[in-house]
């Protein structure tokens, strides 16, 4: 909304400065942090005046259950404070008739009301967890195929591989790049949902790997900056450094909140929003590789999933003490403390090491 005020710059010299991403980025990022700290406190009595609580009970792992007693009936789908944050922020400071953004819009709030179901079933029907597997995955299937097709008939988008470190090999998938993105946005969305299960673990991360794509969205819509580092110019992608910077705010929000020991934790309401939203940004900014390496710890959480059901579908062995991998070190012996800073310092490590890809090419 406000980004149009530019055009009465003729009247009032200083509305000109709604012209700039940096200048509504920055306010995108304070405006979701304001919301979810003025909010956050209302939606979480809330919650806990409706007993809308965390049923941490595994009947797989009572060791688990164990260690987690004490975050029984802690207030869950907080990310609907987060998800309404970014969706405020963004119609507020985006362009919104820019195509990026509204397809990330659309990604998000899609993703939002199906993990909103998923949880609204845990909660109020007792002895399920929530949406059938295959329900899930075959709304997220719709959704990556819906984008998948958007991109690949829209003239001004392309099917075309940018290889991280290789200046000169572009790999156009063609038609295949449907798949390819309806894998990337399955992939990114499970991945957040599985790392979500520690204090301030999933979210810690999503906000490490959001400020690099942030950075990652406004040199790729820079003509000059994407052409002095080689990498290509997607027309119209730096308005996603608005999207990114809302996710920012929203996240250092409920963070504040989500930090050990949490007192909301967001539910796949949130999560799936989250790294459905970081999918499809890689997506439309080229970036599709590299997120495999600025995701690392998402894509390690899954593998550990992945290869635990795998190994004892197998061969009835476990690999892990239990699935996904933060658990796993907590049966180890590891502080959950002790894990979540861990691994918000390899989310850091990994951030730094896609940005060094910028040059190394």
């Amino acid at each position: 909304m406000f980004y149009y005020l530019s055009n009465l710059s003729d009247v009032f010299f200083g509305f000109n400065i709604f012209k700039y991403i940096t200048f509504r980025a920055g306010m995108a990022a304070v405006t979701t942090f304001v919301l979810c700290i003025v909010f956050g406190p209302i939606i979480i009595r809330s919650f806990r005046k409706l007993q809308i609580g965390e049923n941490v009970k595994r009947d797989d792992c009572p060791q688990l259950y164990q260690l987690h007693s004490s975050k029984e009936g802690t207030p869950t789908m907080g990310g609907l404070f987060i998800i309404g944050s970014i969706v405020v922020s963004v119609l507020l400071w985006a362009d919104l008739t820019n195509r990026f953004i509204l397809l990330t819009l659309v990604t998000c709030l899609w993703l939002a009301v199906l993990g909103g179901i998923d949880d609204y079933i845990k909660l109020t029907q007792k002895g399920r967890r929530g949406l059938r597997a295959g329900t899930k995955f075959v709304w997220q299937l719709v959704l990556g195929f819906i984008i998948g097709i958007f991109i690949y008939f829209n003239p001004a988008s392309s099917t075309q591989l940018d290889v991280p470190f290789l200046k000169n090999l572009i790999i156009d998938l063609g038609v295949l790049y449907i798949p390819f993105v309806i894998l990337v946005i399955v992939g990114t969305s499970n991945a957040v949902n599985l790392t979500d299960g520690l204090d301030g673990l999933a979210i810690g991360c999503v906000l490490i790997v959001t400020i690099a794509l942030g950075m990652l969205s406004y040199v790729s819509g820079h003509l000059k900056f994407s052409e002095y580092l080689f990498i290509p110019f997607v027309p119209g992608a730096g308005e996603l450094t608005i999207f990114c910077a809302a996710i920012l705010g929203a996240s250092l929000g409920f963070l504040w909140f989500n930090c050990y020991p949490a007192t909301v934790f967001m539910g796949d309401v949130g999560s799936l929003a989250l790294g459905g939203s970081l999918g499809v940004i890689a997506v439309l900014i080229k970036k599709e590789l590299l997120l495999g390496l600025l995701g690392g710890i998402f894509v390690i959480e899954a593998l550990s999933v992945i290869l635990q059901v795998g190994s004892f579908k197998l061969t009835g062995k476990r690999i892990f003490k239990v699935s996904p991998l933060h658990h796993h070190l907590q049966l180890s012996g590891w502080n959950e403390s002790k894990i979540i800073i861990r691994f918000w310092i390899i989310a850091i490590i990994l951030a730094l090491l896609t940005l060094t890809t910028l040059k190394i090419r």
